[in-house]
């Protein structure tokens, strides 16, 4: 990589803000890295100061998004679900959700000593679920269900509360939702 290819500071930074202001999807790191002719642990820290100086960047299991500050037009749930922490299961749980039409917009669990642990999941189809598993099963990681034995916290969205009641009724209906 020649250093002159590269683009620099803020220069870099303003322009990954526009970028995803302009994204009609996430952008991966490893995209942004090739963009800007940077590493991705390059645009990984970009993206720590471009949120630590305000700007509402989140980080998803399918790349990087600018969040709106717009007026929510959904509605969201907080469930409680339990299940084995395994890759059937777990995808079996989130495709349930997004059949009904709702959206997984993040897991989380209660760490004995961390607290509190939150992962954007942002998962809104089966490809998104396809990707999701993909990645976990590419990198060996473990899932954050795990670490509590299959206990976790997921919120949902969905355009109505009647889609969230559907999505909570399949979920108790297959012994996933704790009640």
């Amino acid at each position: 990589m020649n250093n002159s290819d590269k683009m620099l500071g803020e220069a870099r930074r303003n322009q990954i803000l526009k970028w995803l202001e302009d994204a009609s999807s996430p952008l991966t790191g490893s995209e942004l890295a090739k963009r800007t002719k940077v590493s991705r642990q390059v645009i990984v820290q970009d993206v720590s100061l471009l949120k630590a100086k305000g700007s509402p960047i989140l980080a998803t299991a399918q790349g990087y998004i600018l969040v709106s500050a717009q007026a929510p037009t959904t509605v969201q749930r907080k469930i409680a679900c339990y299940h084995l922490s395994d890759i059937e299961t777990t995808q079996k749980e989130l495709q349930i959700v997004v059949d009904y039409g709702a959206t997984v917009v993040d897991v989380s669990v209660d760490h004995p000593i961390y607290g509190d642990l939150t992962a954007s999941l942002l998962i809104k189809n089966r490809y998104d679920i396809g990707q999701f598993i993909q990645k976990i099963s590419s990198t060996n990681a473990a899932l954050l269900s795990e670490l509590t034995g299959g206990t976790h916290m997921h919120t949902i969205e969905a355009a109505s509360e009647q889609i969230l009641e559907n999505v909570c009724e399949a979920l108790e209906k297959e012994g996933f939702l704790l009640s």
